[in-house]
């Protein structure tokens, strides 16, 4: 390739054509070499938004991908920077993602995934032998270098790429996509070149059956998964798969990072050299079947974020160092970057040498995002990729409307359990920002009378509350059951639930009892407030929840 042509300014030698994606702070555009008439696509970052650390982080990546040419790495071909705007000019890859490519083949096989996994591993081997370690491989990063059949696998985004000395394990800083992630990375121990290879590892495994091998709803979970490399190969997706793509995956799955192949090594595996001989050529159509919902999935993960955006449903919408924690579109090295089937790309600041506790999640954790895929469940979705010890249950919607509909549901339950919350903590001040002023109520102890506004309320929580007094001496269990949830238009809903309370008695027995109760909820001035309540007398006693009688007992 021929040197970069030094020009004072981007637009003395591009000119700049359609946008192609956006981040938090930059925009992929398309661009024209002015003396040459061939296409790029230019990343233009805002460097007026970007931090000290952030413009290191820029020069870090174009220093990178300076020194990377291999024919299956996006390559960099110049980079200017000017006084509020730097320009990096990247190939214009047009082929769309690899995961996608697959599912829009007539035909593929297990040798098919021998070859894609070739070049992500020629890509890497190129990266390690030049002291890169990519540090977020994932489907969104493979691309395809035209729409022509056979197109080379293209590895993209080196936004959070690091420079290693040969075999150097240090602690570098918590940075990965969740599902990525490997065990070192999670124990927040010294790391360095193998953490590629487990990606590749895990996917490989996705390119294999169209699911990947570490997966749940909740994010420690999952983590507590991959820390123990708990994967398998359930029937009867794997029954077709050749003992030696097993063995190449056990080789890449390997915990600890010292056993675990190498990119070189991985490449001279018999599975991959002798493909023709190893790697069965029957056309899998089940793998192309699941990989079709994986990758709506990860399309799905997109939305529900918006959406959560759009409703509220977190706790927060910038990171512990008050950036944005979602953008549109991936590749802008920001810390946080968009979400992706496990979840948000991470990234916490690099601390060399000296393990730190790896930040916690963002707001828009796994955790959320999955208890709202969870609803899905009970809806009109296609689940697909059973596993026997039941680790993965991946649900797609079927309308989009049905992702704003759930959130909705979803953000009325988390916010009635706020409001049981502030009860079990007889925290008041919490209970009344929670609740209308005027809100009325039926409670058993009123016989049948209705009740407004908050003194009756506070007359528990000022009077050593059962809850209170459980919560201080003897600790109490709240859970809420069968949360039913109907939307009264977009500004109004009402739950109903089962409330089953367990506790310790005076004695030091356990027990417990249950009631029913409903409430409505109204939203002003995009604040939810709960209007009214309606509370059964408990099964086992007719005193209230809130009531010293019910734990004098």
């Amino acid at each position: 390739m021929a040197a970069p042509l030094v020009c004072t300014r981007f637009s003395d030698n591009y000119e700049l054509k359609e946008e192609l994606g956006k981040g938090a702070f930059s925009v992929v555009r398309k661009c024209i070499q002015k003396h040459t008439g061939l296409e790029f696509a230019a990343k233009i970052i805002n460097t007026k938004k970007l931090s000290a650390r952030d413009f290191q982080k820029l020069e870090r990546e174009a220093r990178i991908c300076r020194k990377l040419q291999h024919p299956n790495i996006v390559r960099l071909h110049d980079s200017i920077q000017e006084e509020l705007f730097h320009y990096l000019v990247f190939d214009l890859v047009t082929g769309g993602e690899l995961f996608e490519d697959i599912v829009a083949r007539e035909f593929y096989s297990e040798a098919d995934a021998s070859h894609c996994i070739q070049q992500i591993l020629e890509s890497v081997n190129h990266c390690h032998t030049n002291g890169v370690v990519h540090r977020d491989l994932k489907p969104e990063n493979l691309l395809l270098a035209s729409k022509v059949k056979g197109a080379a696998v293209k590895l993209a985004d080196f936004g959070l790429a690091i420079e290693v000395q040969g075999e150097q394990q240090a602690w570098f800083g918590f940075a990965g996509t969740p599902g990525y992630l490997s065990p070192e990375v999670l124990k927040k121990e010294p790391y360095g070149k193998p953490v590629d290879i487990w990606a590749c590892g895990v996917i490989l495994y996705i390119l294999l059956v169209g699911y990947p091998p570490f997966w749940d709803e909740d994010q420690h979970r999952l983590y507590a998964q991959i820390k123990a490399g708990a994967y398998d190969y359930p029937s009867p997706e794997w029954d077709t798969v050749t003992p030696d793509a097993k063995n190449l995956i056990n080789q890449m799955l390997t915990v600890n990072p010292a056993k675990r192949v190498t990119a070189s090594d991985a490449l001279k595996h018999p599975w991959i050299c002798y493909r023709e001989k190893v790697a069965s050529a029957v056309h899998r159509q089940e793998t192309v079947d699941c990989l079709k919902k994986f990758n709506a999935r990860r399309k799905l993960k997109g939305a529900i974020l918006t959406t959560m955006l759009a409703t509220r449903n977190f706790s927060s919408k910038y990171d512990v160092h008050g950036r944005s924690i979602v953008t549109n579109k991936k590749g802008d090295g920001s810390q946080v970057k968009e979400s992706t089937e496990s979840n948000t790309t991470l990234e916490d600041d690099d601390v060399r040498g000296n393990v730190s506790t790896p930040p916690p999640s963002p707001a828009l954790s796994s955790s959320s995002v999955g208890s709202v895929l969870g609803c899905f469940k009970s809806s009109s979705s296609t689940s697909f990729g059973s596993k026997t010890n039941n680790k993965l249950s991946i649900i797609v919607a079927a309308n989009p409307q049905n992702v704003l509909t759930q959130a909705r549901k979803q953000e009325i339950v988390k916010i009635t359990e706020q409001l049981i919350e502030s009860i079990n903590n007889a925290d008041f001040e919490g209970y009344t920002k929670i609740c209308d002023p005027h809100m009325t109520a039926f409670e058993p102890e009123a016989l049948g009378n209705l009740l407004e506004g908050m003194e009756f309320h506070k007359f528990y929580f000022d009077h050593e509350s059962v809850l209170t007094v459980l919560g201080k001496n003897r600790g109490i269990n709240t859970t809420v059951l069968n949360p039913t949830v109907h939307l009264l238009g977009d500004d109004a809903a009402c739950i109903a639930y089962i409330i089953l309370v367990q506790y310790i008695d005076k004695q030091g027995v356990p027990r417990s009892h249950q009631y029913e109760e409903t409430r409505v909820w109204h939203r002003r001035d995009n604040k939810w407030q709960n209007v009214h309540s309606h509370r059964s007398a408990s099964v086992a006693s007719t005193s209230s929840a809130f009531s010293p009688s019910a734990i004098n007992k």
